[in-house]
């Protein structure tokens, strides 16, 4: 037997729990045997000294296999825990490139609290905080850090359908809109106090997004929203006056997204279109129009230049265009596909995939990936770089419909913000989210 790794009186003490087993397990010719090797007379080892390491082995034993087990069961939580710790949120990841960063179930936090279906999310441009808009009529503040509910907002008379941060640099607002005909605008540096209701729109306001500076002396003043009552209209926010209104969409305007430069507008409509607005001109008109889907267009977003090499060699271009903040946008509708467009108005790719209505698109910064969230309860990542191919899906991103999806603020550091912007060409950047419980910090 080799003791080496034994000192002299663990030696001693595994040769006496031995001859002990031995001796309760009734083979006492090997016990005498063992005993004579070891010279352990009666007088080291009585019957007394036997009792006590009897059921010693068996209980070293015992405890080794425990201590393998947990061993492993460690092993695997330290595995689980640091895949959680590379996928975790852009402010606590490290050594991981953020440009292939792409969500990870489970969610970071689960945030209850309204009581009927949220519609909406949007994150503040600088602090840590995250706005909900619900059917309950009302607008949650939560610390998506922590995962806390900070504060409820009420006001609105019917649901809210959206929300969203931005406005004059320094004096960050949020604006949400209702189906009770309004946008109301809250201060956050003032207990989100209701500072300005605009009322003019004929319907529900489906959709409200800041528009970022760059246009009308690049204030930050401008706000833009999007009306069942078929219109766009562009609102001063210092003021409360509509300065612009849109008519161009047959029926209900369901989405709309501003360019990173203030200058162009994207909308989405109940006519199955798509129009891109240069409102930058005294009465904007659709300088192009989207033709292909074959029901409601619900979603759209627009490409962050860092996505132009991949959408340009799908569009079979050589050379990535740069001339403009609107070469290619995406939208999503309830034929269940995902259309990708170029600033011509051209398809340049269907993305097949989900199962239902698709409500959220957002790109990813880094320009790799478009993310898609629809009523089949499922966020998909699509991979520019392989012709679109769906590369993740997360089946069970919410247990009901999600029904948006935002991107958080800065998660791409060398992307420049502008008024807050993401590099998506959205208002704060910004994952949107689901119904009873919206999921954050992906």
């Amino acid at each position: 037997m080799n003791t080496n790794i034994l000192t002299t009186r663990q030696a001693e003490e595994l040769h006496k729990a031995i001859i002990a087993y031995l001796t309760a397990n009734n083979l006492s010719n090997t016990a005498s045997a063992l005993r004579s090797e070891l010279n352990l007379g009666e007088d080291v080892f009585d019957p007394a000294t036997a009792k006590k390491y009897e059921g010693l082995l068996e209980k070293k034993w015992t405890s080794v296999v425990r201590l393998q087990k947990k061993i492993m069961d460690l092993e695997s939580r330290n595995s689980t825990l640091q895949s959680e710790l590379e996928n975790s949120t852009p402010t606590s990841r490290q050594n991981k490139d953020p440009v292939a960063w792409l969500p990870k179930s489970p969610a970071r936090h689960t945030l209850q609290s309204h009581r009927n279906p949220i519609t909406c999310v949007a994150f503040h441009p600088v602090f840590s905080s995250l706005a909900s808009g619900s059917e309950d009529q009302t607008i949650k503040i939560w610390d998506w850090e922590l995962g806390e509910l900070e504060r409820t907002i009420k006001g609105h008379t019917k649901a809210v359908l959206d929300v969203d941060f931005g406005g004059p640099r320094g004096n960050t607002l949020l604006a949400s809109c209702s189906s009770d005909l309004t946008i109301k605008l809250w201060d956050p540096s003032d207990d989100y106090k209701n500072i300005r209701t605009l009322p003019g729109h004929d319907h529900s306001v489906s959709a409200v997004r800041f528009i970022p500076s760059g246009v009308a002396g690049g204030t930050g003043n401008l706000l833009v929203s999007a009306s069942r009552d078929k219109t766009l209209r562009i609102w001063d926010v210092s003021t409360g006056y509509c300065v612009k209104t849109l008519r161009g969409h047959a029926e209900w305007v369901r989405d709309v997204c501003p360019s990173i430069d203030g200058r162009f507008i994207l909308s989405t409509s109940d006519d199955y279109t798509g129009r891109l607005w240069d409102v930058s001109i005294p009465n904007p008109e659709p300088k192009t129009t989207l033709i292909g889907h074959e029901h409601v267009v619900l979603c759209c977003a627009i490409a962050p230049a860092a996505a132009y090499p991949h959408l340009a060699a799908m569009a079979g271009i050589k050379k990535p265009p740069a001339t403009s903040a609107v070469e290619f946008m995406a939208t999503g509708s309830r034929d269940k596909t995902i259309r990708l467009w170029d600033a011509r108005g051209t398809c340049i790719k269907i993305l097949v995939g989900h199962d239902n209505w698709v409500r959220g698109l957002v790109f990813h910064p880094g320009g790799k990936y478009l993310l898609s969230v629809a009523d089949d309860y499922t966020l998909r990542c699509w991979d520019l770089t392989q012709e679109g191919r769906c590369v993740k899906t997360i089946g069970d991103a919410h247990g009901h419909f999600v029904q948006c999806i935002r991107w958080a603020p800065s998660i791409v550091k060398d992307v420049p913000a502008v008024n807050g912007e993401g590099a998506n060409g959205e208002s704060n950047g910004t994952p949107r989210k689901s119904s009873g419980g919206c999921r954050c910090g992906w």
